[in-house]
């Protein structure tokens, strides 16, 4: 008896399997042709699982950078030599507080907390970008950062503003205008500096020195070492490879080098005119490496302040939900009754 009825409930199953795959297979049809046509996939809109997590780990490690490269350059605002200087410095780390905001606001459209990411980072489970684990250690730095860094920055962002995802692409069209704005401060606060006395010029071209084949690992490993490049650039989160990004960062960077009378450490950069680029030396990228795995200069200082901000700013998070509960229960009492509602319903 048992049997009589169990073969119909395996058929009901297994029709009921074949119709979920078969609708899974419609559903990616459909976001396959959206990605192929351009268009812009949405919060609600279906997407493959690898989709989503891969949006997620680029997200939240763009965030993460954001805030965790505040402290480079805040480590100078006290000790600008100016007040010009104090208030672009300022300007601009505010501003990278606010990068790391729609970053995590267009993450938590993908199902994810903000809570959950920085317990991620704070625990080491998510990256930030290398660069940010090199100490600043003089005023000139603060301009190669600008300079290079910000250009790196720039030449990576930019063609995420056609990012598939629309939310990460949004978000990208402001902080791209913002960190246009930081690439000009730093290449003029370079200018000033190389223009200035033997010894400013001296501290110009040493902050270049070491921050330029910092920021060519900036854009991750070689094409052919990269894990997560390939696909998505088929999802057209990227469009452009690794390599393809460094080669137009090398090539915007020379002649801006040139203007600035300063030397981009490299004894192999030379044109290349049969391809139209510039050839430039090896990257040694087991520095690279060491530093991703948390060997770098400033690796635990980064995350130690950063979770110490965080832990101090507890009572501020505590303080403004609990403004926010009073004044949405408020609200709630103060709400007109909806007509025909008894006066002592809603006493």
């Amino acid at each position: 008896m048992a049997t009589a009825h169990k073969a119909p409930d395996v058929a009901r199953d297994g029709a009921a399997a074949a119709a979920v795959v078969t609708d899974i297979t419609e559903l990616e049809a459909v976001f396959d042709a959206a990605v192929a046509a351009d268009e812009r996939i949405e919060p609600r809109d279906w997407m493959p699982d690898a989709y989503r997590a891969t949006l997620v780990r680029q997200i939240a490690q763009h965030a993460h950078s954001e805030i965790i490269g505040m402290q480079p350059e805040a480590n100078w605002i006290t000790r600008a030599p100016s007040l010009r200087r104090k208030a672009i410095l300022m300007a601009k780390v505010q501003d990278e507080a606010g990068h790391g905001l729609y970053l995590y606001s267009a993450a938590e459209t993908l199902g994810v907390s903000r809570d959950e990411l920085l317990d991620k980072l704070h625990s080491g489970r998510q990256k930030y970008s290398s660069i940010f684990n090199y100490p600043t250690l003089t005023w000139a730095d603060v301009g190669a950062i600008g300079w290079l860094v910000d250009g790196a920055a720039i030449t990576n962002q930019v063609p995420l503003c056609r990012c598939s995802y629309g939310p990460y692409a949004r978000a990208m069209v402001r902080v791209c205008k913002e960190e246009s704005f930081h690439q000009r401060q730093g290449y003029e606060l370079l200018l000033a500096l190389s223009r200035g006395t033997p010894e400013q010029h001296a501290m110009a071209q040493d902050a270049v020195d070491r921050w330029w084949w910092p920021s060519l690992m900036m854009f991750g490993p070689p094409d052919a070492e990269s894990s997560h490049s390939e696909q998505s650039m088929t999802w057209k989160i990227k469009r452009h490879s690794n390599d393809e990004l460094r080669q137009r960062f090398v090539d915007i960077c020379v002649p801006q080098a040139e203007s600035l009378g300063l030397t981009l450490p490299d004894p192999d950069l030379r044109w290349n005119e049969e391809r139209g680029e510039h050839d430039f030396g090896p990257i040694d990228w087991s520095e690279f490496w060491s530093v991703l795995k948390g060997n770098g200069p400033c690796n635990e200082q980064r995350l130690t302040q950063r979770k110490q901000a965080h832990d101090e700013g507890a009572w501020v998070r505590d303080a403004a939900a609990a403004y926010a509960a009073k004044h949405s229960d408020h609200d709630k009492d103060r709400r007109p009754a909806a007509p025909g509602t008894p006066a002592e319903a809603t006493a």
